[in-house]
Parts: C-alpha cells; structure tokens; sequence
C-alpha cells in the first residue's frame, strides 16, 4: 500500500520539565538518544474520489497530468496507480523519476525525461520549476513546447507557479503560492480545474460560431449588393431592407450562438496550438463559399420573381438587365409597363430569401464539424 510511516519511541531517562537541554537545539541530540521503539503508525492519504475520473477525461482531451511530489517515490507511485496516471499494473520505468534522477541528467536527457515523464518525486522546488520552464520550451529549441498549469499549495511550490504558463494555487494554500500563482482554487478540487478547461473550450467554440456566421452572412449580403450592380439589376435590397438585416437577422442569432452550451465530445477534441489562428485559409474558403451562396441565391430570388414568376411581369433577363433604358411613364419594349420596377414584392421576396437562409446558416454555425442530424439540436441542453 506504500503508506506514509511514522516511528514511536519513549525515552527511558526521565528529565525536569524546566531542564534546559530540552530549549537548547544544539541538545537535542542528546535528549534524544537511547530511545526505545514502541512501534509504526502507517498514514494513508486517500485521494478524492472524483480525481481518478478527471485524470481520465484529461486523458480524454489529450492533456497529460504529470505528478511533481516531494513523497518517496513508492508512495508517490501508489497514489499514482490510484487515481489512474499510471494503469495498475503499468511499468513505471522511464515515466517516472527521483530528484536525485534529475540531477544526473544532461539536459538532452532531461528533455527527453520531461516528454515522457508522468511522475517526479522526492523534488525540491528548483527541480519542479526546472520541469516547467523545459516542458515550456520552444520547438525550435529541441523543447515541447507545451502549455503548462502548475498546480500547488506551498511555499516550495512558488517558483514553478510563477514559471507555469498558468500557476494555480489552493485556496487553502499559503499565501506565497497563491501570490505567485495566476488563479486560486477557492474549493481546492482538482476537477475544478478540468471543468474550467471545458469552460475555455466551450467560450472558444462559441466565439467561432459567433465569428462563422457573421462573417459569413456579411459576405453574402455584399455578394448581392455587387452581384445585382454587376448584372445591372434594379435595387435588389434597399438601404432599410439591409439595414434591418444587419441589425436583427445577424445581431441576434449572432448574439445567442455565444451563449450556447458546449457541443458534445468538446473534451474529446485534441488541445490547440498556441499559435493557431482563429480563421485559418480553410475556414476562410468555407466563408467565402458560404456567402457566395446566400448572396447568389438572394439575387435569384429577386430574378425569379421578375422573369419567371406567373405574378411578375414575365420580362426577359435582357429587359430586367435595361431596367435603366426603361421611361418611368411609357412602356418599354411594348411588353410591360416601367411601373413594375417600383413594385416592391420582388425586393420583398429576395429579403425573405436571404433571412431564410440567414436562419439556417446559423443553425449551420453552431458547430464546426458535426452534422446538426447527430447533433440532436432540439435535445441540445445545458
């Protein structure tokens, strides 16, 4: 079980309790000497039960949880097989390492350690802040360049806390660590920590809804803008018309993909790059084809109505195109009356296209990857 032992022994001799070896540190040697043992008191200090589940779904979404612990080291790996950061019958050999391991190493094989390593014990505090600035070095330097949260709750811990990428301290910790550190546990629960990489998951998927519809619901509505003045097209959506569009049709669907919950499997999903860009070439391609479509079929709409729709004027794609040779009081070409280009179904009807596909693009936005059929959106909950 590898518990934490604690000896008991008496002293034999009696001594005043005013005798002053027992103030004088340079004494202790010697009022404790000739003791007899009694006996072993073994400690176990069980982890939390809901730890083991975090290290899984950690496991899950491609984080690697290492131990950094000044225990011995049989200790340290009990715990470990305990709460799932090795398997129960895994061999340890080279994922796990002493303090005195550490120093000697040279530093290609402590780059080489901090890669496959999941556990360090009987470490000092410039072992563990050793650790982190290597498991933070730049590829380019022959490091992993790793996002680093150091977690921690002592005086010894502070070092590395300052060094991590994000330090998180206990709140019940001391106030060095938590000085040191960038974020306090006011629960002390390491699941916390898991549910708030979830959080930051689920904020970054929303702001790319948010970001993936708007961006491309404006390039379809400037395709239609330019593609009817390319066409030589009547006023297809009038100033109001776009007016509205971009600040009902877009600003609240926009606004409520940014409070959506987090789509299922998020912490399935492998951790970003740093350097990833928000919009890469890829999405920005989906973009433009995205708006290309609205845009595109907005202003079919618009033609639809005034060329083949039994309700409009029937006109051909030439006369809609001379709409600007057309008198305003005379008739054009003997086959219609001018006054058809002041009707307002058609521009009513290429308005009611672009929403439409606004409201399914927005469905479309809400996630990146998935089909909204396995999503099971009207089932989606919080």
């Amino acid at each position: 079980m590898a518990l934490r032992c604690l000896a008991h022994a008496v002293l034999d001799k009696k001594l005043a309790v005013n005798d002053p070896r027992l103030s004088d540190p340079n004494k202790f040697e010697e009022v404790e000497s000739d003791l007899t043992f009694v006996g072993l008191t073994g400690i176990l200090d069980p982890p939390r039960e809901e730890v083991k589940g975090a290290i899984a779904d950690c496991k899950q979404a491609g984080i690697r949880v290492v131990v950094i612990t000044g225990d011995n080291p049989k200790t340290a790996e009990t715990i470990c097989r305990m709460i799932g950061v090795f398997e129960k019958d895994e061999a340890s050999d080279g994922k796990s390492f002493t303090g005195k391991d550490w120093l000697g190493m040279s530093m290609e094989q402590k780059r080489a350690a901090v890669r496959s390593a999941r556990l360090f014990s009987r470490t000092e505090p410039m072992h563990k802040k050793e650790i982190v600035d290597l498991l933070q070095e730049p590829e380019e330097e022959g490091g992993p360049g790793e996002t680093v949260a150091m977690t921690g709750d002592g005086v010894n811990d502070a070092p590395a806390l300052k060094a991590a990428s994000i330090g998180v301290a206990m709140g019940s910790g001391t106030s060095v660590a938590q000085g040191a550190a960038k974020m306090v546990l006011a629960d002390d629960n390491f699941i916390t920590i898991v549910k708030a990489v979830e959080e930051g998951r689920a904020i970054y998927s929303n702001t790319k809804a948010f970001i993936r519809y708007l961006i491309s619901s404006n390039i379809g509505e400037v395709v239609c803008v330019f593609l009817s003045v390319l066409l030589g097209l009547p006023e297809v959506l009038s100033p109001v018309a776009l007016l509205w569009v971009n600040l009902v049709t877009d600003g609240l669907p926009a606004t409520a993909l940014s409070f959506n919950p987090a789509e299922p499997g998020i912490m399935e999903k492998a951790p970003r790059r740093r350097n990833e860009q928000l919009v890469d070439s890829w999405m920005l391609a989906r973009y433009l084809v995205t708006g290309a479509y609205v845009g595109v079929a907005t202003v079919w709409g618009y033609i639809w109505w005034m060329c083949s729709n039994p309700a409009g004027p029937l006109m051909t794609f030439k006369q809609l195109r001379n709409n600007m040779a057309c008198p305003t009081d005379t008739r054009f070409a003997n086959d219609f009356d001018c006054q058809v280009f002041n009707d307002k179904r058609p521009g009513t009807l290429a308005l009611s296209v672009l929403v439409t596909i606004e409201m399914f693009n927005a469905l479309n936005a809400i996630t990146e990857s998935k089909s909204l059929v396995s999503l099971g959106i009207l089932l989606h909950k919080q």
